[in-house]
């Protein structure tokens, strides 16, 4: 029996432990969604994929799809983003973010279009230069509305046609509160 093997842009959104040295992933897939996939033996010192497989890390993996679930063949590493910035504040804007898509991703559905926006969104949070007040909760908004959690019909009107270049030097301390208002209010009515 053979099996397939896909190969895709995925970013490392947690691990979890298995037995001895074996290791779970939690991947956001450009392709599949958001899955989890094991990796034998990367927690053995001599495993080579286990620098390509941090947290927060954007790769580019093999992936087999067996009988038990999704094996993880090769890695390539293509950045860490956590490792990549200098700042607290990006920090805790990539650790935000990385949360959010564990939070409300479900399911291996895929989502080309969310997976190109977050990875803008991860080359714009490394920017020491933007306004970070504003940018987050926008990131998180559109982030929300491309998952369908927040209806397009709410967000206020400069921020329709608006791209996050735009909004990143912007400095605006009501939209800023209305943009966190949208945020609070998807993230407490949604079932997870």
């Amino acid at each position: 029996m053979s099996y397939v093997t896909y190969t895709t842009e995925a970013l490392v959104c947690g691990g979890y432990e298995q037995n001895i040295a074996d290791k779970s992933f939690l991947l956001f897939t450009r392709e599949a969604g958001m899955l989890f996939a094991t990796a034998r033996s990367v927690r053995a010192e001599r495993s080579k994929q286990r620098y390509a497989l941090q947290e927060f890390s954007q790769i580019r993996v093999s992936l087999i799809k067996g009988k038990l679930g999704w094996r993880v063949g090769s890695v390539e590493a293509i950045k860490n983003d956590f490792s990549s910035v200098t700042s607290r504040e990006a920090r805790a804007s990539i650790i935000r973010l990385y949360k959010l898509l564990r939070r409300f991703i479900r399911g291996e559905e895929a989502s080309v279009e969310l997976y190109d926006f977050v990875i803008e969104a991860l080359a714009k949070i490394s920017d020491e230069s933007v306004n970070r007040k504003l940018l987050d909760p926008y990131i998180h908004c559109q982030a929300l509305l491309l998952l369908g959690y927040v209806d397009r019909q709410q967000l206020p009107a400069e921020l329709v046609d608006a791209g996050i270049d735009t909004i990143a030097k912007k400095k605006d301390e009501k939209l800023q509160s209305k943009l966190e208002k949208l945020v609070a209010k998807a993230t407490e009515s949604s079932h997870l």
